[in-house]
């Protein structure tokens, strides 16, 4: 299925970056890019297409994008980035293979009239999060009727700084970074964040 994404409205609800201005945005964008990359399968990624507002864009970047294989389009010569995902919607070819990430009503409107699925951005986000536990075999027992909780902000760093650490290898670290393999095991046994689920322990899950 594609994945069409409102970037600003998903990056609303995950409390990435913050504190206002250009340079504000850019690192909003770049972390809420790191952690998309990092919880998407790579086939995912493929079909992924995320849309921001061109306003706060870094002077002369290119319009459009590709951040692991995702495609990152910035709204430059539209009104705002609505219009462009309304566009987007409308010019699609399977639009019933679509699904459309946004709590924004105007959208949402767009993708029904074409009889795309839609989900809102903090619905879509949990799930996110959920299928992140359960690839990593999070321990205790599964209730998938009860929503996860929103993850911290140390959590979201964590994984932000996880994922870059692991890009930042160029192709000629490769053969080095193999031979640290054995030593890396230990670390990927946990790969969460001192504490992450106790909570969730303690409610039972």
């Amino acid at each position: 299925m594609n994945l069409l994404i409102d970037g600003y409205n998903l990056l609303h609800v995950t409390g990435f970056g913050g504190g206002g201005g250009p340079k504000s945005f850019q690192r909003s964008r770049e972390e809420l890019l790191s952690f998309l990359a990092a919880s998407i399968s790579e086939s995912e990624r493929s079909q992924t297409t995320i849309v921001f507002d061109a306003a706060e864009a870094p002077p002369g970047l290119p319009r459009i994008q590709n951040y692991h294989g995702i495609t990152v389009r910035y709204a430059a010569e539209y009104a705002d980035a609505d219009a462009l995902i309304e566009e987007l919607i409308r010019e699609e070819t399977s639009p019933r293979s679509l699904l459309v990430v946004s709590s924004d009503h105007r959208i949402q409107r767009a993708a029904r009239r074409r009889r795309a699925t839609y989900i809102d951005s903090d619905r879509w986000y949990s799930e996110i999060w959920q299928r992140r536990l359960e690839a990593e075999n999070q321990p205790g027992p599964s209730r998938p009727d009860k929503p996860i909780r929103r993850p911290t902000a140390e959590e979201i760093t964590y994984w932000v700084e996880k994922f870059s650490e692991t890009t930042a290898l160029d192709h000629d670290e490769i053969d080095s970074a193999t031979s640290e393999t054995t030593k890396d095991k230990t670390d990927l046994a946990n790969p969460f964040p001192p504490g992450y689920g106790e909570d969730l322990l303690r409610d039972g899950f």
